[in-house]
């Protein structure tokens, strides 16, 4: 029997009262070290179009964002759905809300259509989790916009998870990824 729910709600449709919980949610994991978490620029990361939220006793308490966007890979364009924000509250862990979120997510990644891939940056430690998800790692260096307005350009080797939406993993190409913008 599940003790919570999945909800999904488009970033423009977020009420006042769920921003102040994604930002409670938030900020007791990273306020310390990113400061205050703000919806359109979330610790400096890019914005989320779509919010996966799992709630207990009707409070935020697992998130997983995404958005759309055209990135570059070789010389090839790639429609992919950035993940970011993926975060369960220290209290909730160990329930599986981080699989149904990402199964939430992926979900609503293909009912939105016309995307390729889904697309994440994470630590390393993270990277077996993203595996038991499905997701497929890819090795290419990476560009983007840093997290304080900055180039940033990563060499091959950091953790980057790709998950196949409208496309076959092979069909992935080879070279160097441009974000377009900031990671997520």
């Amino acid at each position: 029997m599940k003790d919570h729910s999945i909800v999904v709600i488009a970033h423009e449709k977020l009420t006042s009262d769920e921003l102040g919980e994604l930002q409670q949610l938030f900020d007791s994991e990273y306020r310390d070290e990113f400061g205050e978490w703000r919806p359109q620029l979330p610790y400096g990361y890019a914005p989320h179009d779509v919010h996966i939220i799992a709630q207990v006793d009707g409070r935020a308490v697992g998130h997983v964002g995404w958005a759309r966007r055209e990135i570059v890979v070789g010389t090839q364009t790639v429609v992919i759905a950035g993940v970011g924000g993926v975060l369960i509250a220290e209290g909730a862990r160990g329930r599986h809300l981080g699989f149904d979120l990402m199964r939430e997510a992926e979900r609503t990644m293909r009912a939105h259509g016309g995307i390729d891939f889904g697309y994440l940056g994470c630590r390393e430690d993270v990277v077996p989790f993203y595996a038991a998800c499905g997701w497929t790692r890819v090795h290419a260096a990476e560009r983007s916009i840093g997290r304080a307005g900055e180039l940033v350009a990563d060499p091959p080797g950091q953790p980057i998870l790709i998950f196949p939406l409208c496309e076959p993993t092979e069909s992935w190409p080879e070279g160097e990824i441009d974000l377009r913008g900031r990671a997520w």
